[in-house]
């Protein structure tokens, strides 16, 4: 028999208390939904973008999603960007995420979601870093973070939890002053040496792994022989390289259809050749052996961030809410149940 479920708010605090220390979890979670999704047992129609003339670089994205399997929810991520926020002293990003009952379609849950926003990327580059380092057979000891904002901590702790460990870190961004607190928070949770780099050439020439996490618009490293050492990158910022690089190297992502879109720097590429030959597969095919990355060329994994994954993580959250009996719940929330009253 159906019924109308009850609808819960979960706090930013909830989620963190949920996910930090259980970087390892949230990481398995993400790598079960991206079998699912190669699998076929997901729906991810494409984001939506609301953008305003009066402020070009912000924008409101919407990314409806549905997992069947084990998670067996629906539900959408509703996420701004409005980059201005970090001057005012305020984060960039926002998000609120709505889960979906599979059977009924009632929402059963808000969920703040700046937080499952930086956690589901993070998870993603981290099981990228650790299955394509396997396949490589080489470990990455020099890692460089382009871009030092929010998620960029994240993806150091997701990288760091899956057992990758660093014997030089390098930092770079356009901002001196959030490179040295990035640098501050990286020397308080490493024992290794941690460079700031003025020149992003140089970030790039020294690291045999490379976290792209910048705002950046249009591609800004554009020279194929600062990967000439054959880098492993995870280009989770999606537009920070050159069609010549991406062209270059030995690509990856999670989604084709979804990643080569919005002008990313793999759209640029196939806009440049006409066609998608330079990408080897997705992450799917990477998890499944279907595809092996090679050692001798520039590797770049460029995932554009599924809902399915966002859902995935959402309900992990949930499920560990409700077990534990702290989930808030909004009494009479849905009223009108009767068809005439």
């Amino acid at each position: 028999m159906k019924h109308v479920p009850t609808f819960s708010v979960v706090s930013g605090a909830q989620v963190h208390r949920s996910v930090s220390g259980s970087e390892e979890r949230v990481t398995e979670v993400v790598e079960a939904a991206y079998r699912l999704h190669g699998e076929g047992a997901t729906a991810n129609p494409d984001s939506y973008f609301l953008r305003f003339p009066d402020r070009p670089s912000s924008r409101i994205i919407a990314l409806p999603a549905s997992v069947k399997g084990d998670v067996d929810v629906h539900g959408i991520k509703w996420i701004s960007s409005f980059p201005e926020n970090v001057a005012a002293g305020i984060p960039r990003a926002s998000a609120v995420l709505i889960l979906n009952d599979a059977e009924t379609g009632y929402p059963f849950a808000c969920l703040e979601s700046s937080i499952i926003s930086a956690a589901r990327p993070a998870a993603s580059a981290a099981l990228a870093a650790v299955k394509l380092s396997e396949q490589r057979g080489v470990r990455p000891k020099r890692v460089g973070f382009f871009g030092v904002g929010l998620i960029a901590r994240y993806l150091h702790t997701y990288l760091a939890a899956n057992g990758l460990d660093f014997e030089a870190i390098g930092v770079h961004d356009l901002s001196a002053e959030h490179a040295e607190g990035f640098k501050g928070y990286l020397e308080r949770t490493e024992s290794c040496p941690v460079t700031v780099h003025e020149r992003a050439e140089d970030l790039v020439r020294s690291s045999d792994l490379i976290v792209f996490a910048t705002i950046a618009g249009e591609p800004h490293v554009t020279d194929p022989d600062w990967l000439s050492h054959n880098p492993l990158v995870l280009h989770v910022s999606l537009r920070d390289l050159s069609p010549e690089i991406i062209l270059s190297a030995w690509n990856v992502v999670d989604d084709i259809d979804h990643c080569l879109k919005a002008n990313t720097s793999p759209h640029l590429a196939e806009q440049r050749t006409g066609n998608r030959d330079f990408v080897a597969g997705t992450l799917y095919d990477v998890l499944t052996g279907t595809i092996t990355a090679p050692a001798d060329r520039p590797v770049i994994f460029s995932p554009f961030g599924l809902g399915v994954l966002d859902l995935a993580v959402a309900k992990y959250v949930y499920d560990r809410l409700d077990a534990e009996g702290d989930l808030a719940t909004v009494p009479d929330f849905f009223h009108e149940l009767k068809r005439y009253g």
